[in-house]
């Protein structure tokens, strides 16, 4: 059979055939359907202000730069810190050494979903690490804690369930100090629910104002939600003492407001787990009605993880138990339709330390190591800032207590320090002392110096 062409003998474009297709491709563009998502409806959000100095860190070539603008933990080589207790349990999980192989071993470990209220070791853990093994409440029955995405992620419940179902019959607000952290502003106002503040930092003793933040919760309205810190406050580094806390919880009484306690920091504070969490303990032994949000970031270095806890306790008497069944039934539908289910990896960890006595005396000495440096690292900054006969007090800088201190830099001067120095922080003057080593730390202190200096001079 003969041989038939297949090549085509069609001529080749031509610059009208162009024209045509180009215009083709216009009429198709103008037809197009416009968004209904126009920059009047969703307007360009600012960066966020930490993330974006994150950023610029890392974008910076200089070579003696300095992060003081993380919230987590260094160590002295300014390198990320696995917690030795948290390294067993991961060589375990990981490589099955022979280091601790417990989670291989475990004939339940899976992939399933863990129940909505989380993984229950890990829950009962956390509600007793937090409220203390005899506390009341937990013998009372009247305490339901729910497995979040970190300590964001018990606030976000938190405010959820409150915003659903605190009765606010006059629209009472929530509370935060002045300062907080950021993302309280965010996590309530996405709820709804309107802020107000309390004074809580004084800028001319660099210490808290307790005149002020007890005026202002006397003078709130009737029943209004209280947010207050546990311990090492975010983002001053300052804390009531317990005769404050004291005082603080009878005005609370008195005006019949709701406690809620957001705890990022026990054990990482201090050093000691019990100390970090008095407040609590206190008020809940007082008999209030309340809700903590607990974050097991930066106490077990699970940053990444997301390994939080939401606890809330209602008051005692006869029916407490069936309140409190009736909270964790609206707690669970609203967890379900948020995440339906929490991340099983962190969780498992922490509760394999909380559970067993031996890996829980390691994590203390871990606790211990890092809060040790952070107060070494206070000590080292004051000492050097005095040395240099640095303008103002610096007393405040040991005074404070966590990872965070509010220096009393000016917006302009942390300015000034970055451009000059390379030296990163908030602008609102908050350094994160974790960001401060050993060869780091002289250099800072000439920077606030030169800095303070100069500027106090003109």
């Amino acid at each position: 059979m003969p041989h038939r062409s297949t090549s085509s003998t069609t001529s080749p474009p031509t610059s009208s055939d162009a024209a045509i297709r180009l215009a083709s491709i216009k009429d198709h563009m103008d037809s197009s359907t416009p968004t209904v998502f126009s920059s009047d409806n969703v307007p360009q959000a600012p960066e966020d202000p930490l993330f974006g100095l994150m950023a610029a860190y890392r974008k910076d070539t200089f070579d003696k730069k300095v992060d003081l603008g993380i919230g987590a933990y260094r160590d002295n080589n300014a390198k990320p810190w696995v917690l030795p207790v948290v390294k067993q349990m991961l060589m375990a999980y990981l490589r099955h050494s022979q280091a601790d192989d417990r989670l291989r071993k475990d004939p339940n470990l899976n992939h399933e979903y863990l129940p909505i209220a989380g993984l229950p070791e890990f829950t009962s853990a956390a509600q007793k690490l937090m409220l203390g093994a005899d506390s009341p409440a937990i013998k009372d029955k009247r305490v339901v804690s729910f497995q979040t995405i970190s300590g964001t992620g018990a606030v976000h419940l938190g405010a959820l369930f409150l915003s659903k179902f605190y009765p606010r019959p006059s629209s009472q607000p929530i509370y935060f100090s002045s300062p907080t952290w950021a993302n309280h502003n965010q996590i309530f106002s996405n709820v709804h629910l309107p802020i107000k503040t309390y004074p809580y930092f004084s800028p001319s003793t660099k210490g808290l104002d307790f005149a002020g933040m007890k005026a202002a919760i006397q003078s709130a309205p009737e029943g209004s939600i209280m947010l207050l810190h546990a311990c090492a406050h975010n983002p001053t580094g300052v804390d009531p003492t317990r005769d404050q806390w004291i005082e603080l919880s009878k005005i609370i009484r008195q005006k019949k407001h709701f406690p809620f306690f957001d705890c990022a920091y026990q054990g990482f504070a201090s050093g000691d787990l019990e100390r970090d969490a008095w407040a609590v303990r206190y008020f809940i032994e007082q008999g209030f009605e309340m809700c903590i949000a607990q974050s097991f970031a930066k106490n077990f270095g699970l940053y990444g993880e997301r390994a939080g806890a939401f606890h809330f306790v209602t008051g005692a008497g006869s029916d407490a138990q069936n309140t409190i069944a009736r909270i964790g039934s609206q707690l669970a539908i609203l967890q379900r339709s948020e995440i339906s289910n929490p991340p099983a990896y962190g969780a498992r960890i922490a509760s394999l330390v909380l559970n067993d006595p031996e890996l829980f005396k390691l994590w203390e000495d871990n606790l211990r190591t890092m809060s040790g440096r952070i107060k070494d690292m206070r000590t080292a900054l004051r000492e050097n800032l005095e040395k240099l006969d640095t303008p103002g007090s610096w007393k405040h800088i040991t005074e404070q207590i966590g990872m965070f201190s509010f220096t009393g830099l000016t917006e302009a001067q942390v300015g000034k320090m970055r451009q000059e120095a390379h030296v990163y922080m908030t602008k609102n003057g908050r350094i994160s002392m974790a960001g401060l080593n050993t060869g780091n730390v002289e250099y800072v202190a000439k920077a606030i110096n030169k800095v303070v200096t100069e500027t106090s001079s003109t």
